[in-house]
């Protein structure tokens, strides 16, 4: 069974930064996409950024610029880059493999 498991969430004071990990129990054979989600409070899952098994990277706009996704050469970890943080970056982030396999998700709080 694939596991995602994500790491490296907390609470950040706004322009702050933190670094989401997330570590995949698949081959690199078995991986074409992997991404990050996010859920706020009451609001729909939605996606922020996603790498390829090439390395083409994608963002939502609200995060562009500011995150940045990217990934270990063993391709088993992928990682979050989130600078600036705003106010409005709180949710629970999620790890997704080929759009199939989700994380149990982690906290992101950014209050002042």
């Amino acid at each position: 069974q694939v596991q995602l498991v994500e790491s490296g969430g907390g609470s950040v004071q706004p322009g702050g930064s933190l670094r989401l990990s997330c570590a995949t129990s698949q081959s690199i054979f078995d991986i074409y996409l992997m991404g990050w989600y996010r859920q706020a409070p009451e609001k729909q899952r939605e996606l922020v950024a996603t790498i390829s098994k090439g390395g083409t990277t994608t963002y939502a706009d609200s995060v562009k610029g500011r995150f940045t996704i990217f990934r270990n050469n063993a391709w088993d970890t992928i990682y979050l880059q989130m600078n600036s943080l705003k106010p409005e970056d709180t949710a629970v982030y999620y790890c997704n493999s080929n759009c199939i396999y989700w994380g149990q998700g982690i906290q992101v709080t950014v209050s002042s």
